[in-house]
């Protein structure tokens, strides 16, 4: 187990969070790895989660890693291609990350598997259960992405914004993505007050999250691990959105459950109320007042009810 350096400005004391139990890389095809991080229980029913845009695979809530290793559930979060410990690549399609997900959990000695999708996240994890269907009985999605084309396509919102921006994006991700990363490499300390910058400009729901030293901790920890090598990885995610994501909505048969904040100002609450009613089996919470981050704020909740939907399944 690795342990976690402390900050050495600012009041962000990483030990707010526990390290990874274990953490490393699996081959998912000639010279690619996937980076993971595991947290909780080992011989715990086993999550996948995966990280928004942009985030990494230590994006995962203290609370959520505690729950896990006092409630027997493994906690598994995936860099996805061109992120932190996992090689950079270009997937035809958001469905096609399922083959990936699916030889990482074979190496991991995984069977079935709940998936949980943070924003970019949620369109991950729900291409796992329409990939799957046979491994993947439960998802949650926080504050998800939806769809920007084909029969599930909504309007509105930053990944919209993407669509229209496209092919500035397909020109500028790579150079952009290599000078943010360096920025990284040497601008570390700027990070905490990055942070706190970046609290007091969200909205109040996402501004209460931030302001607690473990959850910023968490984000700090992760964006540290995640940036070392490129960050044009998120470009690759809106890319991914903004064009067919390889299945719809009626191609999922897992019990759903979207968690998404009324008050969100990057995905619109609209979009998770479309998406739900458009999947053949999800239920909608609807954190009131709560705004993108929301879902990470309730990851007992979210583990508890997964859990229970997994078991109801059985």
């Amino acid at each position: 187990m690795t342990a976690t350096p402390r900050t050495k400005r600012g009041r962000i004391d990483l030990r707010d969070v526990l390290p990874p139990r274990i953490e490393g890389t699996v081959a998912v095809g000639p010279k690619r790895r996937l980076g993971f991080a595991e947290f909780g229980d080992p011989t715990g029913r086993p999550f996948v989660w995966l990280h928004g845009t942009p985030g990494a695979r230590r994006q995962i809530p203290a609370e959520a890693r505690a729950f896990g290793a006092a409630e027997g559930v493994r906690i598994i979060g995936i860099d996805r291609p061109g992120i932190g410990a996992s090689t950079a690549y270009r997937y035809p399609n958001i469905r096609a990350f399922a083959e990936d997900l699916s030889i990482l959990a074979d190496a991991l000695g995984i069977d079935e598997f709940g998936a949980i999708g943070l924003s970019g996240g949620g369109p991950y994890a729900l291409a796992a259960a329409a990939a799957l269907p046979d491994r993947v009985p439960v998802v949650g999605v926080l504050g998800g992405v939806a769809p920007t084309h084909g029969p599930d396509a909504i309007d509105g919102g930053l990944v919209a914004l993407g669509s229209r921006l496209r092919g500035a994006i397909l020109i500028g991700r790579v150079p952009i993505g290599f000078a943010l990363a360096q920025a990284m490499r040497v601008a570390r300390p700027v990070a905490v007050p990055a942070i706190s910058l970046y609290a007091r400009l969200s909205p109040p729901g996402d501004r209460a999250l931030l302001t607690r030293p473990e959850f910023r901790a968490m984000f700090l920890d992760d964006l540290l691990h995640g940036g070392r090598t490129s960050m044009s990885a998120p470009f690759a995610d809106v890319l991914l959105f903004t064009r067919d994501w390889g299945f719809t909505a009626q191609d999922v048969p897992a019990q759903v459950v979207w968690w998404h904040g009324d008050a969100d100002h990057i995905i619109p609450y609209s979009h998770g109320v479309h998406m739900v009613a458009r999947l053949p089996h999800a239920e909608l919470r609807t954190l009131h007042g709560e705004s993108h981050l929301g879902g990470l704020g309730v990851p007992e909740e979210i583990l508890t009810t997964l859990v229970d939907r997994w078991t109801a399944t059985s």
